[in-house]
């Protein structure tokens, strides 16, 4: 990686399984392990960082699709395990062998590993608690929000002025109202804790660009409710005319990414 950059590689993205790594100029972090541990060792190989390299894993909540590859990884990876007081709760029942390596850091505060700060805020959704995570370098900053079903003012100040953000595009409304899923299922999707709209999402993403977010990628996309090409079209639709760039992450396979710091604004 050059000097002076912050580098985003999403694992996967999806309801299959999450995991994205953060890079600042060398010191990795891990959000999520939604993955097996087989997958996420070989994804850090590809992006030339063993296990062992990582500063910390930062996880969001406690559903399968973000933490399957945990209790593996805490076996093999020395790497503290940041989460809320409520998440670390549940993670302590579900995944043995976590005591050792979990830290326990409340919303709203910040912790620091070798110059990188990050803190959690609040994201809506059907667990006790889900969280965002904002990382901040010495310049460069990144902010994930997703498994959210609308947009609060602890996400917007969550996401806001970040150079570089993954939120949620999980739906597109006429396909969740009209596709094969029954219907409680489609009104938890729907709720004010479900997954957010490519609509709601679009909605985002101007505010934020409005903000100074210089990327933004979507994340967390249905399979059966959506597509990469309808979420990328609605939300660039929205972002016409504005200086962010837009990718979508694949829910598989790998989407690698690097920001070079800001170029100062002379007077």
């Amino acid at each position: 990686m050059p000097a002076d950059s912050m580098q985003i590689v999403t694992f996967a993205s999806g309801s299959s399984g999450n995991c994205t790594l953060v890079s600042f100029d060398g010191r990795c972090f891990l959000i999520d392990a939604g993955i097996s541990f087989k997958r996420i060792r070989e994804n850090l190989a590809l992006s030339g960082v063993q296990p062992d390299q990582l500063s910390a894993v930062l996880i969001t909540h406690e559903h399968s699709d973000h933490i399957s590859g945990l209790a593996t990884m805490v076996k093999r990876c020395p790497a503290p395990v940041f989460a809320t007081p409520v998440v670390a709760q549940m993670l302590r029942k579900s995944v043995p062998g976590i005591a050792e390596r979990l830290r326990e850091l409340p919303i709203g505060e910040t912790a620091n590993i070798n110059g990188v700060s990050f803190r959690a805020f609040r994201t809506p959704h059907d667990t006790r608690e889900s969280v965002g995570w904002r990382l901040q370098g010495e310049e460069e900053s990144f902010a994930l929000a997703t498994d959210m079903g609308r947009v609060t003012e602890d996400i917007r100040e969550g996401l806001t002025g970040a150079d570089a953000v993954l939120i949620e595009a999980n739906h597109d409304l006429e396909m969740l109202r009209y596709g094969p899923y029954p219907y409680p299922l489609k009104k938890r999707i729907m709720s004010e804790h479900g997954h957010l709209s490519n609509l709601d999402c679009a909605s985002l993403a101007c505010d934020l660009s409005d903000s100074g977010v210089r990327c933004i990628i979507l994340g967390h996309l249905s399979r059966e409710n959506n597509s990469p090409a309808l979420a990328f079209q609605t939300v660039s639709a929205a972002l016409a005319g504005k200086n962010t760039q837009l990718y979508v992450a694949p829910a598989l396979t790998r989407l690698t990414l690097e920001l070079e710091r800001r170029t100062p604004c002379l007077a």
